[in-house]
């Protein structure tokens, strides 16, 4: 009897799948959107998947998985984009889409299940309260809210509220262990960030606290620009004004809005560098104002805008953060992407780096909030040449004084571009002592003294086909 066959006759009805299309199916993110990772990833399957529908057949899940040495992969619905969710050994795709009941809704707050899709989830809370998450991503309508607070890091409303990260933004986090007898830890305060943005490696999430914000019925802008460097100006200029109730604030370079927006073509120029604006209405008007004197015009204006000019647009999220890229690879399956910061937010660098890549870089910039200030982050696309030139590409964006972090790599210290992390190693070692869950994601579990060095690629041992 193979483990699988062990697994299944010893956690009675809870569903589990071994059919091989569903299986590769559910072993699959959004790793494609990096051709590196694309070449590496492409083969990963999973042994089965286990579908639970409460936390009792989690922790039944993880008891039997534990006991029969079986890697355990959490899932929500897939739609990160480094492999986080892929079973790199094998083992069996814990998908917890199921696992999605709303405990409780109040003002100011939300208690969920990992399961519930950030869309319904929002809605439940406009529709009970009045009120909306804080922040979500740009696959607000098919990402989990559990996918989002294990892998996530910020988004559409972090211009106001910061990244996850800050405190606050996450209240508590209720995760199982995975060990003989799994136990349930409540994360509160400082704990939280041992299960927040760690994909999985300390615990699986039972259950999410988080806060809730006012929800007016938010405007979408399109601003033009004729050059760059008056966009990325005009966006920091909005971005600090304390006096702007707004959600995003988004800057994208020609060509990049005209080419790959195509529903919002119409309203475009090709030369238009574009600012993309969530703003309450009590600040549109003044916040146009401020924006036409800085040289823009007014492309696009939802509450102005008739009908049939509104009819099969996207939402603005569409248009940011990951979606940008996700518009330009459906156009032009050559472009790939970066994820990094400017030297203290610097207009001129951004500028640099346009000039500098011409042809090779399209910046695309998302002004966020963090420590007090306005801050700029980064999703540049890139024109893929081969895996050599990008990791020159990010080597001379460091030199030039950017933060890198690499969307290109599957284990967390190559993606954070850092040593191992003595931390989040003791933690994993504490809830996981047998380094089942998410294997592979973690080069310190192997190698705790472990250097980062950008000119070599860590390469996981274990990285296979899952046996049938």
């Amino acid at each position: 009897m193979t483990p699988i066959e062990a697994l299944t006759q010893r956690i009675g009805d809870i569903p589990v799948t071994t059919m091989e299309k569903a299986v590769k199916a559910k072993s699959r993110d959004f790793f494609w959107y990096s051709p590196v990772l694309k070449d590496r990833l492409d083969h990963i399957s999973a042994d089965a998947v286990v579908t639970p529908r409460t936390e009792a057949e989690v922790l039944q899940v993880l008891t039997v998985c534990h006991a029969l040495d079986i890697p355990v992969t959490a899932r929500g619905a897939g739609t990160g984009n480094y492999g986080q969710a892929m079973p790199l050994a094998g083992g069996i795709v814990l998908d917890l889409a199921r696992f999605n009941q709303i405990k409780s809704i109040r003002d100011g707050v939300v208690v969920a299940e990992p399961g519930v899709l950030i869309g319904d989830l929002d809605d439940a809370c406009k529709d009970a309260v009045g009120q909306e998450l804080r922040m979500h991503p740009s696959t607000r309508e098919t990402a989990t809210i559990g996918g989002f607070v294990a892998g996530g890091s910020g988004g559409v409303g972090s211009i106001t509220w910061g990244s996850l990260a800050v405190p606050g933004n996450i209240l508590r986090i209720r995760m199982a262990t995975m060990e003989a007898t799994p136990r349930l830890v409540d994360l509160t305060g400082p704990d939280i960030m041992k299960a927040h943005h760690a994909y999985g490696l300390t615990g699986i999430i039972t259950e999410i606290t988080l806060p809730l914000a006012p929800a007016p019925d938010w405007i979408e802008l399109l601003v033009g620009f004729d050059d760059w460097q008056s966009c990325l100006e005009a966006g920091y200029t909005v971005a600090r004004n304390d006096g702007f109730w707004l959600k995003e604030v988004g800057a994208v370079q020609a060509p990049a809005p005209y080419k790959y927006f195509r529903r919002h073509q119409k309203f475009l120029n090709e030369t238009d560098n574009v600012l993309c604006i969530l703003v309450a209405p009590n600040s549109v008007d003044a916040l146009v104002d401020v924006v036409s004197h800085a040289g823009g015009r007014i492309a696009f204006r939802s509450d102005q805008a008739s009908a049939e000019d509104r009819k099969g647009l996207p939402h603005l999220h569409h248009l940011l953060w990951n979606h940008t890229t996700l518009r330009a690879l459906k156009t032009d399956p050559e472009i790939t992407y970066l994820q990094m910061g400017y030297p203290e937010n610097d207009i001129a660098a951004c500028v640099a780096i346009a000039k500098r890549f011409e042809g090779e870089i399209i910046n695309h910039v998302e002004f966020t909030r963090g420590q007090g200030k306005v801050r700029m982050g980064s999703l540049p696309l890139v024109r893929f040449r081969d895996e050599a030139r990008l990791r020159e590409v990010m080597a001379q964006l460091e030199d030039m004084g950017c933060e890198i972090w690499n969307p290109h790599s599957y284990t967390w210290e190559e993606g954070n571009r850092s040593d191992a992390d003595a931390g989040l190693i003791a933690m994993k070692r504490e809830f996981d002592p047998k380094g089942l869950l998410n294997p592979g994601k973690m080069i310190g579990w192997d190698n705790p003294d472990y250097v980062f060095d950008p000119k070599s690629e860590h390469v996981f041992g274990g990285l296979r086909r899952a046996d049938r």
